[in-house]
């Protein structure tokens, strides 16, 4: 079985992933980079040498080596790319492809109804219908996005992003976290508006209004940074909010493993959001807006996290004081957040659910499981989950 996954670049979030079918399959998985590392990218910590992974091609060093992996192999993944026309061929071929997306609307369902953006869409997708052309929705809202445009029907499973698992022997990461003295809280990310890290600042303040001991671990930088460090000094936070700037992958993991709670206050224009994955993975419960796309996939609300709508900052500030207030119960979640990380939303069982998917093709049949990565996407539409 040869498997060739063709996107942009190859990044930490992926690696994970790849690595998993690499030692399944060897030189029988390749994957192919289309172009370099945006530099705002590489500023963040996400530079990855990847010349050094030797499943990896580089389309613009090997185009010849490449295409003929994209023609040859068994089954294609294919995420984004600006050069469609790489794979249109293939698509078009009557072997299997599967499409790796997020959503294709965020920024409004209404762009559906227009003309020039639907003829674009079948080019790119609607035109495969009938073709063994499937769909990862990589969000819990991208099902709703291709359903306006009747693309994939019943063709549509659950994916995601899947950063490094990490198995804790012994006790498990939420009790390695310190019982005395401060709630540990942690936010990173990119300080622009669709994150909302004002909501961190706000509610500092309210916690201390409250009397509520904590530290916040604010991590990353942006437009707003400037802006929140002149508020929290003004506001005399500075005690009790701890900002970092950007830290590389392995220390913000070192940070979460320390904290009890994740803040993840990202609008709607989140695809996913890997830090979910990396939080619940470490023991933390995440408090997060409904509307990014990792958020109904991996997080049950007040079973291992808790969610609020739509942005409302009430919801998220009660949600916090909720936590702080509720020791065992935080525990509990904490605990059950890094067992849906370890036993289904891995790298490891997403490798072991492709290859299971391709068996099963090559029987004639699609037997999706009954959750997790490559289960029926269901279709959710923004703004209209109940939690």
């Amino acid at each position: 079985m040869k498997i060739n996954f063709i996107s942009n670049y190859i990044n930490h979030h992926q690696i994970p992933f790849c690595d998993c079918l690499y030692r399944k399959l060897g030189e029988d998985f390749t994957f192919i980079q289309t172009e370099p590392m945006e530099e705002e990218r590489v500023k963040m910590g996400w530079a990855v040498d990847a010349r050094s992974i030797p499943y990896v091609h580089l389309l613009y060093e090997e185009p010849e080596v490449c295409r003929g992996l994209i023609e040859d192999c068994d089954l294609l993944l294919a995420g984004w790319m600006e050069q469609e026309e790489l794979i249109a061929g293939r698509l078009g071929s009557g072997k299997p492809a599967i499409r790796i997306s997020e959503r294709i609307y965020r920024e409004g369902q209404w762009k559906a109804v227009s003309p020039r953006g639907l003829a674009h869409k079948y080019k790119e997708h609607i035109r495969y219908r009938n073709k063994p052309v499937y769909l990862l929705c990589a969000g819990a809202y991208v099902a709703s996005d291709f359903s306006l445009i009747h693309a994939y029907p019943g063709k549509r499973f659950r994916f995601g992003y899947f950063p490094e698992t990490r198995h804790y022997d012994g006790k498990g990461p939420e009790e390695r976290k310190a019982e005395d003295g401060p709630v540990q809280i942690v936010w990173a990310g990119r300080m622009m508006p669709l994150k909302h890290p004002e909501f961190v600042v706000r509610l500092a303040e309210d916690l201390r209004e409250k009397g509520l001991d904590y530290r916040i671990h604010f991590i990353g930088s942006g437009e707003l940074e400037a802006q929140l460090k002149g508020e929290i000094e003004q506001k005399g936070l500075s005690d009790r909010v701890i900002l970092y700037g950007f830290l590389e992958p392995g220390e913000v993991r070192k940070k979460m493993e320390e904290s009890h709670i994740h803040l993840f206050t990202s609008n709607h224009l989140e695809g996913w959001g890997a830090v979910v994955n990396e939080a619940m993975n470490s023991g933390c419960v995440v408090v997060a807006n409904s509307e990014p796309g990792a958020v109904p996939y991996l997080i049950e609300n007040r079973v291992n996290g808790m969610i609020y709508r739509e942005g409302s900052y009430e919801q998220f500030r009660e949600a916090v004081v909720y936590l702080m207030e509720h020791e065992e119960e935080r525990r509990q979640m904490g605990r059950r957040a890094y067992d849906t990380i370890c036993s289904l939303w891995n790298a490891e069982n997403a490798a072991a659910q492709c290859l299971r998917f391709y068996e099963n093709w090559q029987k004639g049949r699609v037997e999706p499981p009954a959750e997790g990565p490559f289960s029926i996407a269901p279709v959710i539409w923004p703004g209209r989950r109940s939690v």
